[in-house]
């Protein structure tokens, strides 16, 4: 993430005064571009930070029928990557953390001199790190991001159609898993996955984080052999030893997800494969979007008024 990114950041403090001073200050500091929303209490921070993609979360430690701890330790289970600053004048010592022992959080005292500059500069520092070390993040991810929910499978009524096809890739190739993957903001949920139960898994342990950067495919012929992935524990309890990805695509370019096989022994594809990959690729895409423009259509169309006609 370059310094000319801007970080989407929210800003928690029952304070009306507090919210707009650091709104105010932020906004006018030179070492980051910022998008901030703030709120009042931890039930509003919830609320926004579900359907809202956030860089990172700010907080006071003393909120409306909570703590800033409370709040932080909830959005860790929720989304494990958002990096979490609590900033507020209560002292170390006076901070209850029992609640949350396992929040792991940065702390900033907001009466040190020049505090307004100093949590400038921790927000950059700690997004920065998280996007250089938990995993690649596409130039366009809001974009992407609200790609996704154009192309919900469940809204689509194609889940069927996604099962149907990944079982027919499955039964084209002889691999352990085929599957097909929707990355989101924090996690990759799998639509279909034939030969294992899998679910969903953070995003930094997704090799399809990896694919979504990729022009056309990503093969991965040793995933424990590869620098990337050596050390993502998820990738060897699920035995993937092996990987190959097609980006699912959007008509105006915005991965939302990949189709996938992943096998539990180390392999190569030829190219005769990789081309049907893409093929198996293209037509998800190509029936996702045909439902995506006949949902249009239904919505656009006027409902009989029965009631008119009587």
């Amino acid at each position: 993430m370059s310094s000319d990114e801007t970080i989407s950041l929210l800003y928690v403090d029952p304070d009306e005064r507090a919210r707009l001073e650091v709104e105010t200050d932020l906004e006018a500091s030179p070492l980051l571009k910022v998008d901030i929303q703030t709120c009042s209490s931890r039930a509003v921070a919830i609320e926004t930070l579900e359907s809202n993609a956030i860089d990172c979360v700010v907080t006071e430690y003393e909120l409306p029928e909570a703590t800033g701890i409370t709040l932080l330790d909830q959005l860790r289970d929720e989304q494990p990557d958002v990096p979490c600053i609590l900033y507020t004048d209560v002292g170390p010592n006076a901070i209850e953390t029992t609640v949350a022992e396992d929040a792991v959080v940065e702390y900033l005292p907001r009466d040190i001199p020049d505090a307004a500059q100093s949590l400038a500069r921790l927000v950059r520092n700690v997004v920065d790190e998280r996007r250089q070390l938990a995993y690649p993040v596409p130039d366009d991810e809001d974009e992407r991001l609200a790609a996704i929910h154009r192309y919900d499978v469940e809204a689509l009524d194609a889940a069927a159609m996604v099962d149907r096809l990944t079982e027919l890739l499955a039964n084209r190739f002889d691999v352990a898993v085929a599957f097909v993957g929707v990355v989101d903001a924090h996690e990759e949920r799998f639509l279909a996955c034939e030969g294992a139960d899998w679910d969903r898994i953070d995003r930094e342990d997704a090799v399809c984080s990896h694919t979504l950067l990729e022009a056309e495919h990503l093969i991965v012929e040793h995933v424990q052999s590869d620098a990337r992935f050596a050390d993502i524990e998820t990738l060897d309890a699920l035995d993937i030893r092996s990987y190959a990805g097609v980006p699912l695509t959007t008509p105006d370019g915005l991965p939302i997800g990949a189709m996938c096989l992943v096998h539990d022994e180390p392999r190569s594809y030829s190219d005769s494969e990789i081309t049907d990959l893409h093929r198996f690729a293209d037509e998800l895409m190509e029936q996702l979007e045909l439902r995506r423009r006949l949902s249009e259509v239904g919505q656009a169309v006027p409902k009989p008024d029965h009631e008119g006609g009587r």
